[in-house]
């Protein structure tokens, strides 16, 4: 394994360390409910405009009405169904009209270890929701971060380390595996961050990449996408091994808004595996680190987005 940052000092960061967050946007994904809740409520809560981009509309504007009861910035909401590309392009022209400098691009809405099922594109669900539809999203409010300065957030997974990119079937249509596909789709969030930062580096950018994982985080995520045993197993091992989603957001909102937050930096839990406990520096899997397979990855979700990125 790596660092992702060996130079970072960051150790047991919490919230109380946020600057003030006035006249500054983030943008999340996934806002209405669990890790993102929790990060957007900080966010709004240091004076930050928070947008929630989410699904279910009904549940959305719930989530604002209760973000904007205790916030000091703005919340808005947007809908946004990751899986599905034409909705990433509506939200992505409506996002980049109202809001023309976005502070930090918050890439953390997921599922996990859904049936094998496929997008409206035709593509495997949790490979289309967690690393397309945010690589497109990503690609074309690109100007919008660069406008601020601001940041591309990544919110990553411990089981990237498991993950391998599988070129050959990407879309597991030969031998599909919930947990297999899960952790593709986090691998390639990460690959996807650590291309990202290269290229931008490369260009000149002011903007940069910072990415965070929850590590064992308590969320409708064990809930909504795992089925039969593995939904009751999850159950009883949220009580006993997982932390709360408020301690599993601090990652999330060191690398959007915290002062320690550096270039291709990469934040998470330190204790017990990095599952739980003080947020510090996290550590990314070798094989992640493979600027190849990164590039060839880049390349393919462009085909498959239809969307090529531009840098100057």
């Amino acid at each position: 394994m790596s660092t992702a940052n060996k130079s970072s000092a960051v150790s047991d960061w919490t919230a109380d360390q946020l600057p003030s967050l006035e006249g500054k946007t983030y943008i999340i994904t996934g806002g209405n409910s669990g890790i993102g809740f929790e990060a957007a409520r900080m966010l709004a809560g240091a004076g930050g405009d928070v947008v929630i981009a989410c699904r279910n509309a009904e549940k959305g504007s719930a989530a604002q009405h209760a973000l904007q009861a205790q916030a000091k910035g703005k919340v808005d909401l947007v809908q946004l169904d990751l899986s599905d590309l034409a909705s990433v392009r509506s939200a992505a022209e409506i996002v980049a009209t109202r809001y023309t400098k976005i502070d930090g691009l918050i890439n953390n809405a997921g599922i996990m270890q859904t049936p094998e099922l496929k997008s409206v594109d035709g593509y495997e669900l949790q490979f289309a929701t967690n690393h397309l539809g945010h690589f497109l999203w990503s690609g074309l409010l690109k100007p919008n971060v660069e406008a601020a300065q601001g940041r591309f957030v990544i919110v990553a997974s411990l089981v990237h380390k498991m993950g391998k990119i599988n070129f050959n079937d990407l879309m597991m249509r030969e031998t599909y595996a919930p947990m297999k596909a899960y952790s593709q789709s986090k691998l390639a969030n990460v690959m996807f961050g650590l291309e990202l930062q290269r290229r931008l580096s490369d260009a000149g950018s002011a903007s940069f990449v910072t990415m965070g994982h929850p590590g064992w985080s308590a969320t409708n995520l064990q809930s909504t996408g795992p089925t039969g045993l593995m939904s009751k197993t999850y159950k009883w091992m949220n009580k006993l091994f997982a932390q709360s989603a408020e301690r599993g957001a601090l990652p999330t909102v060191l690398a959007a808004a915290g002062l320690e937050a550096e270039p291709n930096g990469y934040y998470g839990p330190t204790k017990r595996m990095e599952s739980v406990g003080p947020v510090g520096v996290a550590r990314i899997a070798s094989h992640a680190l493979n600027p190849e397979v990164a590039r060839r990855l880049w390349d393919e979700s462009e085909w498959l987005t239809d969307f090529k990125w531009a840098f100057y």
